[in-house]
């Protein structure tokens, strides 16, 4: 506003001025009075302006300060409702984090537990399987040691009834053997007997030409020893030696009526 004032001030002496060049000097005074009269009106005029822009400045402050007061508290209002939301929002969202990371803590923790459970089962039916597989072992070896064992206890009464059974042919043969190692003692003497009751009755001192004794040998047989145990050895010597057996000469004395 002072601009265009101010302008108009400038205007109205430049047209003072011309006025002064181009008017002839009788009406420099008039033209004189008409310019100051012309400039107070303008000034009036300006002033009157001024007044008026003064107030229209005024009230245009006081429309903009109100305008301006109205858009503060309106921006106030929506900042504070921008504000609100942004916390209200912030909230919610801190809130869904929060939900999120202990959903999400809550989900691992028993992912944890669940693994934790897992492994522990795992390790549990392994524990369990290896218990089983050594009890399977443990029974296996048993039952093998206990078919070791059956095998040679058979064995050993195997071999304790093969040994009882030769022990027991060994003394039925020994029996027999002695048995009939007695059975032919007892017919050798039978045997002998039998001769010396034939050659002399069974007398020591009996005498039958060149023979002499119980068994009737030849005197040079006994070599000059006339006793009954000289006479049994004797006898015994010539005997086994020419017939193998009182029995054998017995069979000959028999068979020919003398040894």
């Amino acid at each position: 506003m002072t601009f265009k004032h101010n302008f108009k001030k400038v205007l109205s002496a430049t047209a003072f001025a011309a006025a002064l060049v181009v008017a002839p000097a009788a009406n420099v005074s008039a033209a004189t009075n008409d310019a100051s009269s012309t400039q107070q009106s303008a000034t009036a005029t300006s002033q009157d302006q001024q007044a008026s822009q003064d107030q229209a400045a005024s009230q245009s402050s006081a429309a903009n300060q109100s305008s301006s007061t109205s858009t503060s508290s309106a921006t106030s209002t929506s900042t504070v409702k921008k504000v609100a939301k942004k916390t209200k929002k912030t909230k919610k969202t801190s809130k869904k984090k929060a939900v999120k990371k202990t959903s999400k803590k809550s989900t691992k923790k028993t992912t944890k537990a669940a693994t934790a459970a897992v492994t522990a089962s795992a390790d549990q039916s392994q524990a369990t399987d290896q218990q089983d597989d050594a009890a399977k072992r443990a029974a296996e070896a048993a039952a093998k040691k206990a078919a070791a064992a059956k095998k040679a206890a058979a064995k050993k009464k195997a071999a304790a009834k093969k040994a009882a059974a030769k022990k027991k042919a060994v003394a039925k043969k020994a029996t027999a053997k002695k048995k009939a190692a007695a059975k032919k003692k007892s017919a050798e003497k039978a045997a002998k007997y039998w001769i010396a009751m034939r050659e002399s009755g069974g007398y020591y001192t009996a005498r039958n030409g060149s023979c002499y004794g119980r068994y009737q040998l030849l005197i040079s047989y006994l070599g000059g020893d006339l006793s009954k145990k000289n006479q049994e050895r004797t006898a015994d010597r010539y005997v086994y030696g020419r017939y193998g057996s009182w029995v054998n000469a017995k069979r000959f004395w028999l068979a020919h009526n003398w040894y």
